[in-house]
């Protein structure tokens, strides 16, 4: 992956190009592989709701096994007189139900899980999230930076008399934002003007200062909020938004106090490549897909009919992100969230599986149960795949830790089981539940559509 100036660097990344000069920003515990770590052993730790019901299952289970042991005693010696074999009995009861199995069914199947997820850059942050997400009935994306490259780049720009450019590279110089990185590239070679009380508004756009002059740059939105005439940009709007370009205003509030637009730009940022074989392999797992942006309608439209997406919602602020996926929750979808900015965070975290992107903000990946380390949205049909196969392991494994007693013990309560039987069809127990979750290891990414990674190599 090619860095520029500014960019971070994780430890463990391997330079082979020439000299490279970093700062470090994080040592110790707070490094992302130290969190990474950290995350893995949590889920790890944690337990998932499914041995929740097993441990009451256990509480109901152990007493039962006691009285039947007590009662194998009591009628064996008294209806044969041999106490010593009535013990004996008693003991291969003891023996055949430990529960060892039983309490190792679901933790064995959730650290393989959690650890094959890790090594295929998939961190899952408890085994509830592992759990859920296996039941999840509609994925919402965000739109940049998730489906999208996150690296636009301005390709047009139209001003209504002077050049405006600077202007507008002067209000976005201290953002992070990706299309402000876009305008301040474009700006490069110009001189840029110094802002002053530079005030961000969350999903609308960024107003200020510049030489005496008070500026508005953002959505259409936020200009039709202004009461801003867009009109004499028909054409262009028109022809850009069809290409699937995001747009943004500058206007400027003259000494009337009305918004007169200055110019528009026009910003293009190109579909990750695996993007559509993403929402293909969430379609063939039967999962409604949903795309829901901050960006103008032409954008998303163009974005969503490209990929094949069952919905849109366009121009939607960040607090109306997370209402679109309560909006869902309450129509009795399990809803996941994928997204990688900080305006994504309120709807990650009201979604039932929050889904982050790890290359985007921190903000985004704590609110998020599942953090992508790699950019690539296939990666969401995989992580889907991995819980329903892990879920099914741990379901298998509780089968088998039962059929042991249910067959087990009935066998040696009637002294049909010697308790050196007992003791190996104990141990053969664990041994097959151990060896069904580490069967986990063998599953890859590709197994949640293969046609649609192959397709990519």
């Amino acid at each position: 992956m090619v860095k520029d100036v500014g960019d971070l660097v994780a430890g463990g990344a391997i330079n082979g190009d020439g000299l490279l000069r970093v700062r470090v920003t994080a040592v110790g515990a707070e490094t992302v592989l130290a969190r990474i770590i950290r995350l893995v052993e949590d889920a790890q730790g944690a337990k998932a709701p499914i041995q929740k019901l097993v441990d009451r299952v256990a509480a109901v289970f152990v007493p039962i096994v006691l009285v039947i042991a007590l009662l194998t005693l009591l009628i064996g010696g008294m209806l044969t007189g041999d106490w010593s074999m009535a013990l004996i009995n008693t003991v291969s009861v003891l023996v055949i139900a430990c529960p060892c199995a039983l309490g190792l069914a679901t933790p064995a199947a959730i650290m393989a899980g959690t650890g094959v997820g890790a090594r295929h850059g998939i961190l899952i942050k408890d085994a509830e999230t592992l759990e859920r997400a296996g039941a999840v009935s509609a994925v919402v994306f965000d739109k940049t930076g998730t489906l999208t490259r996150g690296q636009p780049a301005l390709v047009f720009e139209q001003a209504a008399g002077a050049p405006f450019l600077g202007l507008a590279a002067a209000l976005q110089r201290g953002s992070d934002h990706p299309l402000a990185r876009a305008t301040c590239d474009a700006a490069k070679r110009l001189e840029v003007p110094v802002a002053s009380r530079v005030h961000a508004l969350p999903g609308r756009g960024v107003t200020g200062v510049v030489e005496g002059r008070v500026l508005h740059l953002g959505s259409t939105r936020y200009m039709n909020e202004l009461h801003a005439g867009l009109s004499g940009f028909d054409a262009a709007r028109n022809g850009f938004s069809a290409q699937g370009c995001s747009l943004a205003w500058l206007a400027e509030t003259d000494s009337a106090g009305f918004p007169q637009v200055l110019g528009m730009l026009a910003y293009g940022d190109p579909l990750k490549s695996e993007s559509m074989d993403a929402i293909a392999a969430l379609r063939e797992q039967g999962i409604f897909t949903a795309m829901i942006t901050g960006d103008h309608h032409g954008a998303a439209k163009a974005v969503a009919y490209e990929l094949g997406v069952d919905h849109f919602e366009a121009e939607v602020l960040p607090a109306d992100k997370a209402a679109a996926v309560a909006r869902m929750k309450a129509e009795g979808k399990v809803v996941a969230m994928v997204g990688d900015g900080i305006n994504d965070a309120p709807a990650l975290a009201a979604a039932d599986v929050g889904i982050a992107m790890g290359a985007g903000a921190d903000v985004a990946m704590h609110a998020a149960g599942i953090t992508l380390m790699r950019g690539d949205p296939r990666l969401v049909a995989a992580a889907m795949d991995l819980s329903r196969y892990t879920v099914r392991k741990i379901r298998q494994n509780l089968f088998w830790a039962f059929i042991y007693n249910v067959v087990g013990i009935p066998l040696a309560a009637f002294g049909l089981l010697n308790p050196v039987f007992a003791g190996a069809a104990m141990a053969l127990s664990s041994i097959s539940v151990l060896g069904n979750a580490l069967l986990l290891k063998r599953w890859t990414p590709e197994q949640a559509g293969k046609a649609h990674w192959q397709a990519r190599r």
